[in-house]
């Protein structure tokens, strides 16, 4: 089986340095003219005899429709990025005295849940179930989604790497071409 993992183009959010999850934003200006350019560079797989997946945002939309044009897929939000709850849309400058964030920061990112949000470990579970009735199914996946999602993806499938969440994750409009028989994969 085949997996494809493609992080969105960036957004205003990514330029800006604002925590984003599950806030519905679409891709900046110079997030879509850098899709452009990557398409013209990079081998993104023929999605031809492949489920494709999006997680059904904006920017994940955005993105399917600039690398692929009007490709038939499914929207999954199980493979939406972590839910920020009240630190959505802010940065840390603007945080970095709200005793709520200082909290969250400060101890297991895994474990502390962002307040309205979810945990690193709630993000995680949700997301990897979603993975394994895709593996199961067996079909080759194009799968258009975030960077912590990836990440998430690949520290999990790849834990020999010893690579952290944050390693993981690919460029705007990169990521990984999984071969799960021969356990591998390809930058993108």
């Amino acid at each position: 089986m085949k997996i494809v993992l493609i992080r969105h183009g960036m957004t205003v959010a990514n330029e800006k340095r604002l925590y984003c999850g599950q806030t519905d934003i679409g891709l900046s200006d110079k997030g879509a003219e850098e899709l452009e350019e990557l398409k013209k560079h990079v081998n993104y797989p023929d999605p031809e005899n492949m489920t494709v997946i999006t997680s059904g945002l904006r920017r994940c939309e955005e993105t399917l429709e600039i690398i692929y044009g009007e490709a038939s897929h499914i929207c999954e939000s199980a493979f939406m990025e972590m839910n920020f709850g009240e630190f959505e849309m802010r940065s840390y400058e603007e945080m970095k005295n709200d005793p709520d964030y200082i909290a969250w920061i400060s101890g297991d990112n895994e474990v502390n849940v962002a307040p309205g949000g979810e945990s690193g470990e709630i993000m995680q579970k949700r997301v990897l179930d979603a993975l394994e009735k895709l593996i199961y199914e067996g079909d080759d996946v194009i799968l258009v989604t975030h960077g912590g999602v990836i990440a998430c993806i690949m520290a999990h499938l790849f834990p020999e790497a010893k690579k952290n969440r944050y390693e993981w994750q690919p460029k705007s409009g990169r990521g990984y071409i999984i071969d799960t028989s021969a356990n591998n994969y390809t930058s993108l």
